[in-house]
């Protein structure tokens, strides 16, 4: 099977790795997997945050570019990266810890027939959560069984990213006939496309913005979105198929944790296609996920350099007892 299966994960940048892991971890209760460096930049951390498995489909991930700007939002970008949880009522659980503890969000909004919840963090870097409530389609992950939140009202993986694009019919193009995507729903603005088993976790929102300026990207702002494929072969497939269209790709790419390809399909819009695996378990005990610094093996041997390069951040969760916060 070649076809995209559905989202992988979202990677942005940020202006701090130890702010980045208290809010993801102890706000979000999203769990840390991989505590590594930017492989093209070994002076930057890479942080991955995930289900509790560290599922294809459940990550976000964070690089920490040393002196980068801020970035600002706008047109021609990945504006809002979505996350999944099992209900409505997980909602209603979320607007209230995020009023408690004095998150910016928007209060419960209907999109597209579900309900949402958007909010952003400190870097103004945008989010949403998405109610899985009548969700058919690519099968959720497993909420961190050890976080602070209960696992009825947890994050379970990556919902509907919210792109915005100005040349949005060349945009359209591209995902219906380059990558097989559908469209299967619009409001004003607004439009709904689905690839591979559909539902939350395959699904992006395109909006058509001609008003605002281009965004600027820095921290605060998405870096690249990817995709799932099965393996090798079906990079092999995608690689082929998009020179095919006329894209230039960076073709084959050894990540260690996953094998990817990256395309740039637009204005600042930057596409990874990544392998369900091997995943994030290869290299480290499930028991303490992301707690060390992991460097794939090609750059096991420049350890001692990067951690001369990299500041320490205290990421051992093991030995603490984390818990459950019931508002």
């Amino acid at each position: 099977m070649n076809g995209l299966k559905g989202l992988h994960h979202v990677t942005a940048i940020t202006s701090s790795a130890e702010k980045n892991y208290e809010f993801f971890t102890y706000v979000l209760g999203m769990r840390l997997v991989k505590k590594t460096v930017n492989q093209d930049d070994i002076q930057t951390y890479h942080l991955f945050f995930a289900d509790d498995k560290g599922s294809a489909g459940t990550d976000m991930t964070f690089f920490d570019f040393p002196g980068i700007p801020k970035g600002s939002h706008g047109t021609n970008e990945l504006y809002k990266t979505g996350f999944r949880v099992p209900s409505d009522d997980a909602l209603d659980y979320w607007q209230k810890r995020f009023d408690r503890l004095k998150v910016q969000n928007s209060g419960i909004k209907e999109v597209f027939g579900k309900k949402t919840l958007s909010f952003a963090d400190f870097d103004d870097q945008q989010y949403m959560l998405v109610s899985d409530e009548h969700n058919e389609g690519v099968p959720a992950g497993t909420p961190w069984q050890d976080g602070p939140i209960p696992l009825e009202y947890a994050i379970t993986g990556l919902g509907p990213l919210h792109i915005r694009i100005e040349p949005f019919d060349g945009f359209k193009e591209i995902l219906e006939k380059a990558f097989e995507f559908k469209e299967i729903d619009a409001d004003g603005s607004l439009h709904l496309f689905e690839v591979g088993e559909g539902g939350n976790g395959a699904q992006i929102i395109v909006e058509k913005n001609v008003v605002l300026p281009p965004a600027q990207q820095g921290y605060g702002t998405v870096h690249h979105m990817a995709f799932r494929v099965e393996d090798r072969d079906a990079i092999e497939h995608w690689i082929e198929r998009l020179h095919g269209f006329g894209f230039q790709t960076s073709g084959y790419v050894d990540r260690f944790y996953f094998k990817s390809l990256y395309v740039r399909t637009g204005p600042q819009i930057l596409f990874e296609l990544a392998t369900d695996g091997p995943g994030f378990m290869d290299d480290e005990p499930y028991e303490t996920l992301g707690e060390k610094l992991a460097l794939p093996p090609k750059l096991e041997p420049k350890r001692e350099e990067i951690e001369q390069y990299v500041r320490h951040i205290d990421t051992v969760r093991s030995t603490k007892t984390i818990e459950k916060e019931y508002e």
